[in-house]
Order: C-alpha cells, then structure tokens, then sequence
C-alpha cells in the first residue's frame, strides 16, 4: 500500500513560515497533481515528502511507515526533476541502470529491469546513446526510466515537462498518464500549469501561500470552484470577474453591477443565494459560457479593445463597464476593435463569491 499521509506538516526557513498547518492524504494507486502559482509552497511540500527538506513539525507517512525523520533513500520514493539530472558521459542504459548498480544489484537484474523500462518508455533504439544525442522528450523518458527501475511506493515529479515545448509537453503528458495506468503506483506530481493538471490528475490541490484552496478532481474544480482563488487559477482563458450586489424584487432577484446593469436570477438559485441580499458580491462567468444563440438569455455591453482569432472560435477581449472581460464568440463574427456587442450570460453558469471572503456562495 503506497498511501501517503501529510498530517499537519510545517515548513519554516529560518523565521519564515512557507507553510502553515498542512494535511493531505493522497490514495494508493491514485495521481495527484499539486498546482499554484510560483511560490504556492507546492514544491517544497514534494521536497518534503521526498526527504529533500525536512519538516519543521508535524508527520509524513508512507503507507503503513513514518517517514517524517527518514533520509530520501530510505522512503523508498523516485523523484524526476526538471532538469532530468542525467549524466551525460554514460549511456541512456548506463543512466537508467545507475541506481540499482550503487545499490550492488547483478548486472543480469540491472540489464534485464533497463530494458523493460525501455520497453515501457520506447527507448530500445536509444539505450547506446549519451543524453547530447536524445531530444528534449527522450531525456525526460530516460529520466523517468531510471525511476521506474527501482520500483518505488511512489513517483514523485517536479515540473518535468516545463523545459520541453508545446508540442512535447503534450505527447509527454500523455505518455505519463499511460505510465500510470501501466504501473499502477501513487504519482504525486507538481507544475504551474493547470492545463497539465487538469489533463493527468485524478485529484487536484489547489495551492496558495502555503495552504490548501481546494483539492477536488478536475470537473468538481472547474465546475464548483470553492472561492476567487480557485475560480480565478482554474480555466484558460480565466473567468471573468464583474463585482456588483444582489437585490430582491417580490420572488425575483437580480445582480446589478456597478454600471447598473441587472442580470436576472434564474428561480431555482434565489434560495440559495437569499442570505446574501444586499451585500456586495462577485459574479463570475467563464468565457466560453458567453458563446449561446439563445435570444432569452440576458446581455452585458461589452466594449471591444483586442481580438484573438483562435480557429474553432474567436476571443473578444475588452471591458464590460469598469470590469475586465473577455468573452468567447464565434468565428464567423465580425467584430472589429472599439465595437460595442451585447454579450449574452448562460444563467445556469453564473458563479457567485462573496466579495468580503472570496468565498463560493449558492452552489
């Protein structure tokens, strides 16, 4: 069993917390992806649990073991870095096998794991080349390989694929989640980018100074985003943001912004959202939820200060009153800069947030 379990675990440098009271516990067999913006602590909680960097207080179990005081090669963990860390005066092979030949394993054990990581990664063809002669993908597979021959409880990832381009960074992310189906072993994974983790998780951590915002699986996060942070972090291109308040009329009730337009309230929410009549709150909407031909859907002014044609549709980027927005239009659409257009609200796709907290409200 390869659970591992964060139980409030602290980090400080010096008289600096980077990270407060943490817990989280990630299932054996399962793929979680930490995310958040640089500086999150999303890195030196992989560190952590790594052995790289010792907690300050609190405990890291590895399934049934306490970890906490362990050196790293005793957590029976593989770690692939960004870099890859390969040693470029031995061959793909020589790398792959490395460990397992410092640990004093049969060169019959360590010819027989390299090339079954080979043949995992399809890396045969390349097991007589130095790193000078392997692409950047290559590298990252050899790198992976390596991690792969020891056989740990757990794949610990640091930004692996941050250093490879866009074309790369996608065929990798494929071959990573294909790796864990084949392997079947926890991955605790770190990047920057919530596109990556959107598409190989199956759980997400949301991270921000230090503390947890939301873990959830990727739909849970993009659908029923828990505050600002996550809504803001979740969605490319990110949600838009229209601050205003909430006001009754009899039964009905309506969001006016601070340009005094009034977005009707679809009947099923008001319950939900009645405790906040009156306060100052969020709207949030997506972009791509302001792509609808439905006439009854209620509109915003949008004025138009760029576009971004993208193929399949078209980005109208500007200002709907004092408020940043841009909205997803089709792309056949003629508009032009400084246009103004009636941009439509799926009503059912309206997210709320207290404006004092951040905080989700009415879901």
């Amino acid at each position: 069993m390869s659970q591992v379990r964060l139980e409030q675990v602290t980090k400080s440098f010096g008289g600096v917390s980077v990270i407060p009271p943490l817990d989280l516990v990630i299932a054996d067999k399962e793929f979680v992806v930490l995310v958040g913006p640089s500086g999150c602590g999303k890195t030196t909680t992989l560190r952590m649990i790594a052995g790289l960097e010792q907690a300050t207080s609190g405990e890291i179990r590895i399934g049934d073991r306490d970890v906490t005081s362990l050196r790293p090669g005793l957590r029976n963990c593989s770690m692939v870095f960004q870099n890859y860390a390969l040693y470029p005066h031995m061959t793909v092979a020589e790398n792959i096998g490395y460990g397992m030949k410092v640990r004093g394993t049969t060169k019959a054990e360590i010819d027989k794991a390299v090339a079954e990581a080979a043949r995992i990664l399809n890396l045969g063809a390349y097991l007589n080349r130095k790193p000078s002669a392997l692409s950047g993908g290559q590298r990252q597979r050899v790198a992976i390989g390596r991690a792969i021959v020891r056989q740990p409880d757990v794949f610990l990832f640091d930004e692996p694929l941050s250093n490879l381009d866009a074309k790369l960074r996608i065929e990798m992310r494929t071959e990573i989640k294909l790796l864990h189906r084949r392997l079947q072993t926890t991955i605790v994974y770190v990047t920057h980018d919530q596109v990556e983790a959107m598409t190989m998780a199956d759980r997400v951590v949301v991270m921000n100074q230090g503390r947890i915002e939301q873990a959830a699986d990727p739909i849970t996060l993009y659908e029923l985003p828990k505050n600002l942070f996550v809504a803001a972090f979740i969605g490319a291109p990110s949600m838009n943001f229209i601050e205003g308040s909430l006001e009754r009329n009899g039964t009905a009730m309506g969001f006016r912004t601070t340009g005094d337009v009034v977005i009707p309230i679809p009947e099923n929410r008001v319950a939900k959202l009645a405790e906040a009549t009156g306060q100052p709150v969020v709207l949030g909407i997506r972009p791509e939820h302001t792509m609808t031909v439905d006439s009854s859907f209620p509109t915003i002014p949008l004025k138009v200060a760029d576009i971004e044609p993208l193929g399949p549709h078209t980005l109208a980027i500007g200002k709907a009153g004092t408020a940043a927005f841009t909205a997803q239009v089709s792309a056949g659409s003629r508009i032009a800069h400084d246009d103004v257009i009636n941009v439509p609200i799926e009503p059912d796709k309206m997210h709320f947030f207290l404006k004092s907290t951040g905080e989700a409200i009415g879901r």
